[in-house]
């Protein structure tokens, strides 16, 4: 199931691959079966490493100069890991990490981290929390207020069902950046909009909320999808948020389950090349140089 597109080839990009670009999520690993057992045997694929010399071959031809890589299991050893990866490899722009953000300690901690100026932003696996209060949670408000002066970014993990916890939880830091991952992850598989749809439109009233175009493969039925069951949640969460608060991202290694990396560019691609010259750029690398600060 590796290595094509949803008719079973790679397409090459529409006009519009000479943007450059920045891809805002994907993932290094040194695989584990202990530290990743979200990795079941529908994805044994990505039972194996994925380093920066596999990604730095699969973005070449593509226009993307540069990414951010997000952590995938949550140790302070895995950000400082990919920190140190980050540090050798300059096309990896910058880093959301994690850290203990809930933790007493975490203001020391983020101390320490914060001097790492690849470090972007923070997340929490907040969809695998059993509390679906998790995010309102005064501790773990009290680690977001923290960031600010940080000047980081946290990433918004979560399934479709918690959005309403998420407005909630960005109404308590105004301005606060938030970047919500894999567009809040629909129920694409089931091709249901609602409430998905309103949820998001009310999330994209705040404008420090952005939004990443990102793992929708996924969420789509395991190899039976096409492009035309993920373009309709593209186009909303384009209409909702506006060019100028979404952004690209691949989710390699993830995505590898359903599509390549080129497969996923241009599927993107072919949506957004409909757009203006200056749209696109949003899209393609200016949303995430702003919410990240690059």
């Amino acid at each position: 199931m590796a290595d094509r597109s949803p008719d079973g080839r790679t397409p090459e990009p529409r006009p519009g691959r000479s943007h450059v670009k920045i891809d805002a999520h994907q993932h290094f690993w040194r695989y584990s079966a202990a530290e990743f057992g979200w990795i079941g045997e529908h994805r044994s694929q990505l039972k194996r490493d994925y380093l920066p010399e596999e990604l730095r071959a699969a973005i070449s031809k593509s226009g993307v100069e540069g990414t951010i890589a997000v952590e995938a299991r949550q140790s302070e050893e895995e950000t400082e890991a990919l920190l140190d990866l980050a540090d050798r490899w300059s096309f990896v722009r910058g880093v959301v990490g994690w850290l203990p953000i809930a933790g007493d300690d975490f203001g020391e901690r983020l101390e320490r981290f914060a001097a790492r100026p690849k470090l972007r932003g923070l997340r929490h696996v907040v969809q695998d929390e059993s509390d679906e209060e998790f995010l309102l949670r005064p501790e773990f408000n009290r680690g977001i207020d923290k960031l600010l002066a940080r000047g980081l970014a946290y990433d918004v993990l979560v399934f479709e069902r918690q959005l309403p916890q998420v407005i909630g939880f960005v109404d308590l830091h105004p301005y606060q950046t938030f970047i919500l991952d894999h567009c809040g992850k629909p129920r694409v598989a089931d091709r249901e909009m609602e409430p998905w749809r309103s949820r998001m439109q009310e999330l994209a009233e705040r404008i420090n909320v952005y939004c990443k175009i990102s793992g929708l493969v996924t969420e789509a039925q395991p190899g039976q999808w096409k492009a035309e069951d993920i373009v309709p949640y593209i186009e909303v969460v384009i209409d909702l948020f506006g060019p100028e608060r979404v952004m690209f991202g691949s989710d390699w290694p993830v995505c590898l389950t359903e599509t390549d990396y080129r497969g996923w560019l241009a599927l993107c691609a072919g949506y957004i090349d409909t757009y203006s010259q200056s749209e696109q750029r949003r899209f393609w690398a200016d949303t995430a140089r702003e919410a990240y600060r690059l």
